[in-house]
């Protein structure tokens, strides 16, 4: 009886890991200055079901936007878009309490700070208005050093009202975390910096790499062994698939995200590859509010499979959970994440009818429990 009764604790206790095994922390940073809000939520998510609820918020910081995860999920850091007032904010992260803890800020001494990555060392920010990257060193307690190096770029495009200047958006890691990538949507380039060993100047330009005229690179994305980098742009809706080795981009294909004899007004926003690697999502903003999917072919180029509505207004960004089941979309303007559930074996999604509401949710990053 008593050996019947342990192995009957032993089963119970095994399912209990396996339903916690599909459930997930979703980070949500926002625009909050036109809302009464805090700033990063914390939802818990079943990847199993779609099923979500919230869990906290953070404390009062400015525009927490875009949000990046330290790889001992211990630490969450983020920018803060406040113009003169620009900075990176670091928090302490328990991911069972499903808490943030803020421990401190630092400027980034230029404007308007979009995207943020991390690696052991280092924290860097693409600053759209300043058309820079900033980087900062990490403390032992994972808050943040001031600012350690600033690299400001100069140039500009043919379109006069959206290509100035310099404007980074994107600054993430080459998968093999030998180059730090930057697309500068205002003069249409992607530069590639070596990682160095410099504690005080962790970056060294080696690569400048020319996109399209006008095209206004945005977001990017690898393949897992690293050989193509999916590019998105902005400005003309191109989705560019490239060959890429040592920081060095080729062009193979070019596909588009806007539906044939679209005429509206669009702006590209995000892209992001399925986890199995057999499908690839890009979303459109302005009069087409829609997201597009791709399947990936085995010579990595892209064939297109449907287009369809994201259910709400300024797709920023949008997050495909870790087991695939479903992709979540944030909406900068209707202030609301929709919930999709993807079939994975053709790529399409269907609306769950199950939906977030919350302040301008601008970036959605999912960890482990």
């Amino acid at each position: 009886m008593k050996t019947k009764f342990s192995v009957l604790i032993l089963l119970l206790f095994t399912m209990f890991l396996q339903a916690q095994s599909g459930t997930y922390n979703l980070l949500i940073g926002t625009f909050n200055q036109d809302c009464t809000q805090k700033g990063v939520f914390v939802y818990e998510f079943d990847t199993q079901t779609g099923d979500f609820k919230f869990r906290s918020e953070s404390e009062n910081v400015a525009n927490p936007s875009f949000l990046s995860v330290s790889k001992d999920n211990k630490f969450v850091y983020a920018v803060n878009s406040d113009g003169a007032n620009s900075s990176v904010s670091a928090f302490g992260y328990d991911s069972k309490a499903g808490k943030l803890k803020l421990l401190n800020q630092q400027k980034t001494t230029s404007d308007n700070p979009c995207y943020i990555t991390n690696n052991d060392k280092n924290v860097f920010t693409a600053n759209y208005t300043g058309g820079s990257i900033s980087a900062f060193g990490k403390n032992s307690d994972g808050s943040l050093t001031p600012l350690k190096q600033l690299e400001q770029h100069e140039g500009k495009g043919p379109n006069k009202k959206r290509q100035e200047k310099a404007h980074l958006h994107m600054v993430q890691f080459s998968p093999d975390q030998k180059y730090l990538l930057g697309t500068d949507l205002g003069s249409d380039k992607v530069y590639s910096y070596k990682l160095t060993a410099d504690a005080e100047k962790p970056l060294e330009l080696k690569v400048t790499n020319d996109i399209k005229a006008g095209s206004g690179p945005r977001h990017f994305t690898f393949s897992k062994n690293g050989k193509k980098m999916y590019l998105l742009q902005e400005l003309d809706g191109t989705l560019s698939v490239f060959k890429y080795k040592n920081g060095k981009m080729k062009l193979c294909q070019e596909q588009t995200v806007l539906a044939d004899g679209f005429k509206g007004k669009f702006t590209a926003a995000d892209i992001h590859i399925s986890p199995d690697e057999k499908f690839i999502y890009a979303t459109n903003r302005g009069d087409s509010n829609d997201i597009s999917c791709f399947k990936m072919l085995k010579n990595g180029k892209l064939e297109f499979v449907e287009r369809v509505s994201t259910l709400g207004d300024g797709p920023r960004n949008f997050a495909i959970d870790p087991s695939g089941n479903f992709l979540l979309v944030g909406h900068q303007y209707t202030n609301n994440v929709i919930i999709f559930k993807r079939d994975k074996e053709t790529g399409k999604l269907t609306p769950t009818g199950k939906k977030m509401e919350l302040c301008s949710p601008v970036c959605l990053v999912f960890t482990k429990i």
